[in-house]
């Protein structure tokens, strides 16, 4: 278990690192523009979020907790997520293609969050689509020949191993500071949440998961494993040693 400031350090540290090289030229194909590009700019649009309702949320726990670096980890997390998004605005520029400014999905997540000030719900909705963004970047690597895209994947994809991490004891945080009725019934919540989600993920981006060498079987079983992986342990595990938020 990794202190709040711990993060800190790390994401200071990372954004030190930059693993594209933009010397290089894009390379996609036609045919794989037409398999990848609406999806490759509804999740760009996605990455650029300003995260305002985020650290509205991160304050509200920051100061309910007493964790005066929690604020500073968000930012810097969201710095990190905003850095996603820009690499993919720049290749969508390279080859010549628009960064959209509206999207359902983007559209119907922003308004849910608008008004949300739980840091467990952020928590949750934010893990369960970085485990997806794991699958989606991975298929967006195999789906074409670009060396400069697959470069972005790879770096989002280093990236989001630790973002990952990041939320998931954060969860942990969160749910065993409940109440035995309050974790069963969040046990069961996180389970419904997630695999709805990563099933909306699925419709809205299935052609791109294709493209990638994924059928819907082996997306779910990539999720599952996932969920498995965090959520499920998350409630399952009870963590050592005790939490640090210094």
């Amino acid at each position: 278990m990794h202190s709040t400031q711990d993060w800190v350090r790390f994401f200071r540290y990372n954004a030190t690192h930059h693993r594209v090289n933009w010397d290089l030229t894009p390379s996609i194909t036609l045919s794989q523009t037409r398999a990848v590009l609406r999806s490759l700019q509804a999740w760009q649009l996605g990455e650029t979020s300003d995260g305002r309702n985020l650290l509205r949320a991160a304050s509200f726990h920051a100061s309910k907790t007493g964790d005066e670096h929690f604020v500073e980890a968000m930012q810097l997390f969201i710095k990190e997520e905003q850095k996603h998004g820009e690499n993919l605005g720049r290749y969508l520029d390279m080859i010549g293609q628009p960064r959209i400014k509206h999207n359902w999905g983007d559209t119907l997540f922003r308004r849910a969050r608008h008004f949300n000030t739980s840091m467990e719900s952020w928590t949750l909705a934010v893990l369960t689509v970085e485990s997806a963004a794991q699958v989606f970047y991975q298929s967006l690597k195999e789906a074409t020949s670009c060396i400069l895209l697959k470069q972005i994947c790879r770096e989002i994809l280093t990236d989001e191993a630790y973002h990952i991490q990041f939320q998931r004891e954060r969860m942990e945080q969160l749910f065993w500071a409940k109440s035995m009725p309050g974790r069963i019934f969040s046990r069961l919540f996180y389970k419904v949440f997630y695999f709805a989600t990563i099933h909306v993920i699925w419709f809205a981006h299935r052609r791109l998961f294709k493209a990638g060498g994924n059928t819907y079987t082996t997306y779910l079983r990539k999720m599952r494993y996932k969920y498995y992986k965090t959520l499920y342990r998350v409630t399952r595990t009870v963590p050592k040693p005790q939490f640090s938020y210094s």
